[in-house]
């Protein structure tokens, strides 16, 4: 544990290292819940720091694109801010266009949560927790969120959500980090080779908002069902590719029971860094950094347009306004319940 500055209110920002002991090394810290560095060795045992990220608090507060925290209470988009539960209208905070984004003007990315070293076995990890009080950002109900990082011996970085409330309300939690298999600083991620379990997205308006359909990938450039590299058909014309300039899209993964299944597999050829990804969510939004314009990261280099991607495990957005898609709504009584794993590997 270590100090990390004390954000804009004057609160102390704690940084907590873990390692696993077989080249796994990570730094959270508690304003955000957020992860500040990963360090994982390469095909020839050099480690490097794969996460976007910054050196201070302060840079976080003030230029952060969500780098590495959780965001809540509903992460991706809300259309116009706006939903129901039963009869009742709720209206979140606009902070995205017409729409909410990511838990509004405070989300769960600009608190500070209450973190302590926890171990889960031979697993480090830290526990954190943060109690959302009734009509933060336009969301009912005292919604309390436990969640850890745990470290594997088999250098997987462990996200566990657990949430409760006292009243019914819409939750979707996600971690919201930006990876370079490179190095953070190394330049673009067009060349990282994606695959997906993922037949089938959700098509998107001008807006980014799902038009509530459920279309296959197949004959699309979103199609990632076999390994292909970031930038092959990044350029395409596609409506869906113009609309979200890029990828920045939700696929519906193949596994839908809500047990932990992979979700998908990226490999980075030049450092030979793999990182699989598996989760007990319904979706996974693939994002490649489309509106990164450049702040400074942690090696004092810019972060520019596509310098790195983002796989968060997720519910669809806008579910609340999507009654086809799988519910978000929590009801008093009831647990919400989340794993999701980045597993690291090489291969040469």
């Amino acid at each position: 544990m270590q100090r990390f500055g004390k954000t804009r209110r004057g609160e102390p920002v704690t940084l907590f290292r873990l390692d696993n002991g077989s080249g796994l090394k990570v730094d959270v810290m508690d304003y955000g819940a957020t992860i500040v560095r990963l360090f994982t060795p390469d095909k020839r045992g050099r480690s490097a720091d794969v996460m976007l990220g910054f050196n201070t608090v302060g840079e976080y507060e003030k230029k952060s694109p969500f780098f590495g925290c959780v965001t809540g209470r509903f992460a991706n988009r809300i259309a116009k801010g706006t939903y129901k539960i039963g009869k009742k209208t709720f209206r979140a905070a606009i902070n995205n266009g017409p729409n909410s984004l990511h838990g509004g003007t405070i989300g769960f990315d600009k608190v500070m949560w209450h973190a302590e070293p926890a171990f889960q076995g031979d697993q480090p990890g830290v526990k954190f927790t943060y109690t959302s009080p009734d009509g933060e950002e336009g969301y009912p109900g005292n919604l309390k969120v436990v969640m850890w990082y745990l470290l594997t011996k088999k250098n997987g970085l462990v996200i566990d959500y657990q949430a409760t409330t006292d009243k019914s309300t819409v939750l979707n939690l996600t971690n919201h980090s930006y990876f370079n298999l490179k190095g953070e600083g190394k330049g673009d991620v067009l060349d990282h080779v994606v695959s997906l379990k993922a037949k089938n997205f959700t098509p998107v308006d001008e807006n980014l908002i799902p038009t509530g359909e459920i279309a296959p990938v197949k004959g699309t450039p979103l199609d990632f069902t076999k390994a292909t590299p970031i930038g092959k058909r990044v350029k395409s014309d596609h409506e869906q590719m113009i609309r979200g300039n890029g990828y920045d899209h939700n696929f519906v993964l193949d596994s839908q029971d809500g047990k932990l299944a992979k979700a998908a597999t990226v490999h980075e050829p030049k450092s030979g860094r793999i990182m699989n990804v598996f989760t007990t969510e319904p979706g996974v939004q693939l994002y490649i950094g489309n509106f990164l314009d450049g702040p400074v990261g942690k090696s004092g280099k810019p972060y520019h347009f596509r310098n790195g991607l983002c796989l968060e495990c997720q519910h669809y957005p806008d579910s609340p306004n999507q009654p086809t898609f799988p519910t978000t709504l929590l009801r008093k009584g009831d647990i919400y319940s989340q794993v999701t794993e980045y597993r690291f590997s090489t291969k040469k």
